[in-house]
């Protein structure tokens, strides 16, 4: 390993023990992304900040010190605030008398999220190595319990008798009507990326789908200058032409999401993913799944062609639904001229974390099993990284 490469490789391993985790490459490819959006002092200052814990860039700055790193306090700060200007660490101010810090993700919900709009070819082709290399092999391997993202269903799928039971998880109009917001709305990451590829999005021309939610999340994509705010009623205009799309709704999985990504299966990074697996319904936290009344159906083909995961099929002239597959989107149910489509609750539904801390102390619980678990909880209350 070469000298110069030692701040990357140790900031590489600090991140790898977050909850979604940035594991190496044997190409090296983790070393060209790091290097894409870090310099080597900024590197080093993103190794002594926490993967899950907010901290003042006072502490920081005490750490850094501490291990033998000449900076000010005051340079320290603004080092931070233009490092979370460019997406490479999260900020956070809401309800805190001063702004604090911590590590974002690389891929998914991370860094790479927040190079929308400024995306190079150069850095889309380094990240797509790394994915196949690594993450869409994590994605199929990772935490089964709590997935990072949650499908609810689209807006009129599901049917009139169950609606009274569909609770607001559940329901994407209740999630953005009971947030007092503010709303933003960025570009697709995942299309545009695509776009860069020469291999645009083949269900649709639209980009402004993804949809940020609350005071830190919103505001900190808007000062990123990625987003825009929106009010709550074009943030539903924004739902419609989602669904009018076919876009698979995903929700962070937690009781308040921040995030709200409307995903298509040829370009969203999980769904391509997953769908190479015999079994995606594994992979998704869902309460819902679809089902067929063969009385009513008229073999259109147009729920066949609607989904993305390849869950439905024409058997012997009638529409079929491999529960393998089915991730209870709900977008064959609004386009089947029949009626013979309808969504299922499942009987045990899902409830999600309470929040996105929640999801990610699940989703690590998961990772290190309980005992490692239990002394990273004891770090935190003793004030050491995490």
């Amino acid at each position: 390993m070469q000298n110069k490469d030692q701040v990357y490789e140790a900031l590489q391993q600090h991140l790898d023990n977050s909850p979604v985790g940035f594991p190496a490459t044997p190409s090296g490819a983790h070393l060209t992304v790091l290097k894409h959006f870090f310099t080597p002092q900024e590197a080093r200052i993103a190794a002594s900040l926490s993967t899950l814990k907010l901290e003042t860039a006072a502490v920081i700055h005490r750490r850094l010190k501490r291990d033998g790193f000449k900076i000010s306090l005051d340079t320290l700060r603004e080092k931070l605030d233009d490092m979370a200007r460019r997406g490479t660490i999260l900020v956070y101010s809401e309800g805190l008398k001063e702004r604090h810090y911590k590590n974002a993700g690389v891929t998914a919900g991370g860094i790479f999220d927040f190079q929308v709009n400024r995306l190079s070819k150069e850095l889309v082709d380094t990240f797509h190595q790394y994915h196949e290399e690594i993450f869409a092999r994590a994605e199929m391997t990772g935490s089964r319990s709590i997935p990072q993202l949650r499908t609810i269903p689209v807006a009129r799928s599901i049917p009139t008798p169950e609606q009274r039971r569909v609770s607001t998880y559940d329901d994407v109009r209740r999630i953005l009507e009971d947030s007092p917001g503010p709303f933003a709305v960025a570009n697709c990451i995942c299309r545009q990326t695509k776009d860069i590829s020469g291999e645009p999005c083949a269900y649709s021309d639209i980009r402004e789908t993804c949809l940020q939610i609350g005071t830190d999340h919103a505001r900190q994509y808007v000062e990123m200058g990625i987003a825009r705010y929106v009010s709550k009623d074009e943030a539903f205009e924004i739902l419609d032409r989602a669904c009018e799309a076919g876009f698979i709704l995903q929700p962070e999985n937690s009781l308040k999401p921040e995030t709200i990504c409307c995903c298509c299966g040829d370009c969203c990074g999980i769904l391509s993913a997953v769908l190479k697996s015999p079994r995606p319904v594994d992979m998704f936290a869902s309460n819902y799944y679809g089902a067929v009344d063969a009385s009513l159906c008229q073999a259109c083909g147009k729920c066949v062609q609607r989904c993305q995961l390849k869950a439905r099929v024409l058997v012997d002239g009638k529409s079929t639904v491999d529960l393998n597959r089915c991730i209870g989107c709900g977008n064959c149910v609004i386009t089947c001229p029949s009626g013979a489509t309808r969504l299922i609750l499942k009987e045990k539904p899902l409830v999600p974390p309470k929040d996105k801390d929640a999801t990610y102390m699940k989703i690590l619980s998961d990772k290190l099993g309980f005992w490692k678990s239990l002394q990273l909880r004891l770090k935190m209350l003793l004030g050491m990284r995490v």
